[in-house]
């Protein structure tokens, strides 16, 4: 995209940027992917569910796992269900011209995202995750972050607000049936017994995500505590 394609006043070019917001875009991807006819928006059990394609549902969360702990559990008593978590592998921070005489610009964020992200949202339901008829797809994606100048409600971004966040492409869709899937892909990188400084190293990510990782791979059984070094709590492969 170019500055040219986003250009024109501020709240146009909003409109012309979130025209492929993450949520829609996924959604409709989704509905597309099954090859056979999918509906949206379709009322079952008291709730709403995205997608319905070929007897699954699919719930597109792009973040917020805590307003899902009434909504799955109901769903899942009937009905197959895939979650839908799109993580920004690679972002571009889109600024608004604050005026007519001003440019959008774009440059790509230095944080890359990954699969253990999802541990943050995890952590508000770990066990879910081990329900049979639950699929959780990690999609990794390319992603604009739309922000406009808004000297009031910006203070932590020096004036500038987040308004939308617009799909580029997505790059990997990573399938977890089990959180043991997610430790699979951490275990080469730890050793037999490990701190949540351990996991955060291996995830190359801040001492809290490993905290939450070790919380949901506690509360599934995947990892039991064997002991402390210090205040540290370590970890081991629960083999039972």
């Amino acid at each position: 995209m170019t500055d040219a394609d986003a250009g024109g006043s501020a709240p146009n070019a909003i409109g012309t940027l979130n025209e492929g917001s993450v949520h829609d875009a996924l959604k409709r991807r989704y509905a597309a992917s099954g090859g056979g006819e999918a509906a949206l928006e379709v009322p079952i059990d008291g709730f709403v569910a995205d997608v319905v394609q070929g007897g699954r549902l699919f719930e597109i969360q792009t973040s917020g796992f805590s307003r899902l702990k009434r909504k799955l559990p109901a769903l899942l008593r009937n009905h197959r269900v895939t979650l839908v978590h799109p993580i920004a592998e690679v972002r571009h921070i889109v600024k608004l011209p604050e005026d007519q005489d001003s440019e959008t610009t774009r440059r790509r964020s230095p944080r890359r995202g990954t699969v253990f992200d999802v541990f943050a949202e995890l952590v508000y339901m770990p066990t879910l995750l081990e329900h049979p008829h639950l699929t959780l797809d990690v999609v990794l994606i390319e992603e604009d972050e739309i922000r406009v100048f808004d000297g009031r409600r910006g203070r932590r971004r020096h004036g500038w607000v987040v308004v939308g966040r617009r799909l580029v492409e997505v790059r990997k869709t990573v399938s977890v049936g089990a959180m043991a899937d997610l430790f699979v892909m951490l275990s080469p990188k730890l050793p037999e017994r490990f701190t949540t400084a351990d996991l955060a190293a291996a995830m190359r990510r801040p001492r809290r995500l490993g905290q939450q990782a070790a919380y949901c791979l506690h509360a599934c059984d995947v990892v039991e505590i064997v002991g402390k070094e210090g205040n540290a709590i370590v970890y081991a492969r629960n083999c039972a």
